[in-house]
């Protein structure tokens, strides 16, 4: 593990953000530095898109958490 540096106002964005997902300072800029990869990765996908297919990737049934 290595440290990172960023700045005070990407910090603090950081911040607010992971309260609102519900997630640790250092696992929301994990997933936006995932997200943001995958995004270069696959440019042709949407966010919506790349989203979906980790979630099949990970064998998640959305159809069982949100019905239908």
């Amino acid at each position: 593990m290595g440290i990172v540096k960023i700045s005070d106002e990407l910090h603090e964005e950081i911040r607010k953000s992971s309260s609102v997902m519900v997630r640790s300072i250092n696992a929301q800029a994990e997933y936006w530095i995932k997200i943001g990869m995958l995004a270069e990765a696959n440019p042709g996908l949407t966010f919506s898109e790349i989203v979906r297919a980790q979630m099949q990737h990970a064998d998640v049934d959305i159809k069982k958490i949100v019905g239908g």
